[in-house]
């Protein structure tokens, strides 16, 4: 069912900041880099082995990131654990209880089919889930 960890969303205020220390330090570019507007956020990815990291800008005050921001300030938001069958993994959750933020997927970075599930129901931790397509 779990495939393996997909990324690590990670919340900023800046991504051109980010993207200037990791050219820096760590001579790396973004393997990718995106707007997506039914989230309202920029994204710029950055490949490690399997795992990605991703960084999310708010686009404006509206964007769920910009509140993130406001409440917690910049850091850790969501664990995104990349999936066979995306649906398949909602309906089992909700059928035993879990709070679904999202009970269909939906496009997310990368053209990915994604859903997220209420850190209420995962010990505190915003998970998304996301299926290749």
């Amino acid at each position: 069912m779990i495939k393996r960890v997909d990324h690590v969303g990670i919340a900023v205020k800046s991504l051109d900041a980010i993207k200037k220390m990791y050219r820096e330090v760590f001579n790396m570019e973004p393997h990718f880099e995106e707007v997506v507007e039914e989230q309202k956020v920029r994204v710029a990815g950055y490949k490690l082995g399997e795992t990605n990291l991703e960084y999310l800008e708010p686009l404006d005050d509206s964007s769920p990131i910009s509140g993130f921001l406001e409440k917690r300030g910049e850091g850790l938001h969501h664990i995104a654990w990349n999936v066979e069958n995306i649906q398949d993994v909602l309906n089992r959750m909700k059928s035993q209880g879990l709070r679904l933020i999202d009970e269909e997927p939906r496009v997310g970075a990368e053209g990915k089919l994604i859903a997220f599930v209420h850190p209420k129901s995962m010990n505190g931790v915003l998970l998304e889930l996301s299926q290749d397509v």
